[in-house]
């Protein structure tokens, strides 16, 4: 079983569809481990905040099967399938790692490079795993989150529950 740690983010309807993404991993691999709910400013593009989180899977899906399934769980939930990089949506989920692979395989880039790029991505997978080691910058996610410049991207814990259990509470 491969240890996959994915990066949810929703900037339409946000509350809904990251209950749906939820929804959709809960039946394709069990109860994910979750971090808390982030609040952060669309990054590339002006449009309306997004909520972000980061969940740990496991899975025996090879990575291009898993990318895949997530790419139709996207597109199921709203995804127009020619949407740019940098754009509204309704449901994201990005391999933000996949055991330890690092490389382009056929289009999957792992690790993700947002992991060392963007407060919204790094800050809930430091939280997560905050032992875990990048597999190519070899520094925890802790000690990464730590050493970045926070006040550039702001990120906010929200309150936010999921299958009546809280997931996330505000500070």
């Amino acid at each position: 079983m491969a240890i996959v740690y994915l990066g949810l983010g929703s900037n339409i309807e946000r509350e809904r569809y990251l209950t749906a993404g939820l929804d959709a991993l809960l039946r394709l691999f069990g109860e994910p481990a979750l971090s808390s709910v982030y609040d952060s400013a669309a990054v590339g593009f002006d449009g309306q905040p997004f909520l972000n989180l980061v969940a740990r899977v496991e899975t025996s899906m090879a990575l291009e099967e898993l990318a895949r399934t997530l790419r139709h769980l996207e597109i199921e939930h709203g995804r127009p399938e020619n949407a740019t990089r940098f754009s509204p949506r309704q449901l994201d989920i990005d391999i933000l790692t996949y055991d330890d692979l690092v490389g382009d395989f056929q289009g999957v880039i792992l690790p993700r490079q947002e992991i060392v790029e963007n407060a919204f991505v790094l800050c809930p997978l430091a939280e997560l795993a905050p032992d875990a080691q990048h597999p190519v910058v070899k520094r925890s996610y802790g000690e990464l989150w730590q050493a970045f410049e926070q006040s550039a991207q702001p990120v906010s814990r929200v309150d936010f529950s999921w299958r009546g259990r809280w997931v996330s509470r505000a500070q």
